[in-house]
């Protein structure tokens, strides 16, 4: 992922909506498919686990980039989604 670092945004929850996560994670032990809800997001999109231990590296390892969140919410769930498509194996 290249682009600008940024801050999360918060409250947005893109990237534990939309992306597929292929490994287990708390509360969810066989992974999350793309498109459903982490169990771990708050109401408001906040993730529980964010600052603990306990939060999945491949979580902690994504970090907020411009060209995956854009300039807003709506934005950055376009953006993943797209990348979403791209990266699944079964679409190759």
């Amino acid at each position: 992922m290249s682009g600008t670092p940024l801050e999360c945004r918060m409250g947005c929850g893109a990237c534990c909506i939309v992306i597929s996560i292929a490994g287990p994670i708390p509360g969810m032990p066989n992974g999350k498919p793309a498109g459903l809800r982490c169990v771990n997001l708050t109401n408001d999109n906040l993730c529980t686990l964010f600052d603990l231990p306990q939060r999945p590296a491949v979580c902690s390892s994504l970090k907020p980039m411009k060209d995956m969140c854009g300039d807003s919410n709506e934005e950055a769930f376009t953006l993943l989604s797209v990348m979403e498509i791209l990266t699944n194996p079964q679409n190759s």
